[in-house]
């Protein structure tokens, strides 16, 4: 059984710096992408990153690019969000996910992600 795990989220002025971590357990991920996406209160959840976990080219929804960077540890099982540059606005619970699929393809879609962890709060104040 697939679990993912979020910790890193909190509480964090405007301009400061989080890094989420998921921790992935029970099966290999090497033939999946792994995603982040956040989800604000009343708002729809929404793609954040991705990145394929054999390697390539990491994707970011345009609100994060430049500020968010998502990477990956193969020996830890564990993909990262590094936040730099927070605003208000990324205020959210943010979930990783994971997309079962060979192709490396990334999706920014939720409906093609196959498993999610529990989420973590991340509060930006201004």
């Amino acid at each position: 059984q697939v679990q993912l795990v979020e910790s890193g989220g909190g509480l964090v002025q405007a301009g400061g710096s989080l890094r989420l971590s998921c921790a992935a357990s029970g099966r290999s991920f090497s033939s999946y992408v792994m995603g982040w996406f956040r989800q604000a209160p009343g708002k729809e959840r929404e793609f954040v990153a991705a990145i394929s976990w054999g390697g390539g080219i990491p994707y970011y929804a345009d609100s994060v690019k430049g500020r968010f960077t998502i990477s990956g540890d193969n020996a830890k099982n564990t993909v990262y969000l590094q936040m730099n540059g927070l605003k208000p606005e990324d205020t959210a619970v943010y979930y990783c996910a994971a997309d079962r699929q060979p192709y490396r393809v990334i999706h920014t879609s939720r409906r093609e992600y196959d498993y999610w962890g529990q989420g973590t709060q991340v509060t930006v104040s201004s």
